[in-house]
């Protein structure tokens, strides 16, 4: 059957571009595909409260709630703008939530798995950072601030994100980090790396005896790629409605 593979959308309004041709894609998804593998940073922030606190969030969390019913299984792989995902993904969609890198079996194949932001393991700021957010006591205490509140900390840690974005691809070669990496998780009897997180759509397979695959998803800002695995067969694409 068809699974597919997107990361990074970074969701904000409805009425943009990305957000609109991503509903677009997925709604051309429904009695198509198995799975769908979210990647992380689907959205530009997100925590999960009991309620949806994001009214901006609803067309496209409708859409998913649209595919959950229509049979799709929905696997979440939370990001480092998406986290501590909540009862809408575990309870109304049912859906697979991993809060770190996870190896599945795919038609035979060990398929490594992951948003991407734990690759560089020199970034230890980023490393620090992650581990005050993703803890179980931050999942504890983070739904009980006021959403106001945590919405004005996410956007000024997302800006600031943003304005260190070139520095940080100067400083750091994203793609030899991701091969490197990938190169490890070969070593180790994976067959397949899979990641988001860096902007980069790339796909590499070395045939040297057995395949060895690593695809890097690009995003849904402005490049709309995602990647596409039917019968043990993984490619990248571009969708172009």
């Amino acid at each position: 059957m068809r699974k597919i593979f997107i990361a990074d959308a970074h969701l904000r309004n409805e009425r943009d571009e990305n957000y609109q041709t991503l509903l677009r894609f997925l709604s051309s998804l429904e009695g198509n595909i198995d799975t769908l593998f979210i990647l992380g940073d689907l959205f530009e922030f997100w925590i999960g409260y009991r309620s949806i606190p994001f009214n901006n969030y609803q067309p496209v969390l409708a859409q998913l709630r649209k595919l959950a019913s229509s049979g799709v299984r929905i696997v979440y792989f939370e990001g480092n703008h998406d986290f501590h995902m909540g009862p809408f993904f575990s309870e109304t969609l049912q859906a697979e939530v991993h809060p770190g890198p996870a190896i599945i079996s795919l038609d035979g194949r060990r398929v490594f798995l992951c948003h991407g932001d734990q690759v560089n393991s020199r970034d230890y700021g980023y490393r620090l950072l992650r581990a005050l957010l993703h803890n179980p006591v931050s999942s504890a205490l983070i739904p009980m601030v006021p959403v106001a509140m945590t919405s004005f900390i996410a956007e000024r840690m997302s800006r600031q994100s943003n304005k260190n974005h070139g520095q940080r691809q100067i400083r750091w070669d994203y793609a030899a980090i991701l091969r490197d990496f990938a190169a490890a998780r070969f070593r180790e009897g994976c067959d397949v790396v899979v990641a988001g997180h860096f902007h980069l759509p790339f796909l590499e397979k070395n045939n040297s005896g057995r395949e060895r695959v690593l695809l890097s998803l690009g995003d849904w800002i402005s490049q709309f790629s995602y990647g596409e695995w039917i019968d043990g067969e993984l490619s990248l694409k571009s969708y172009r409605p």
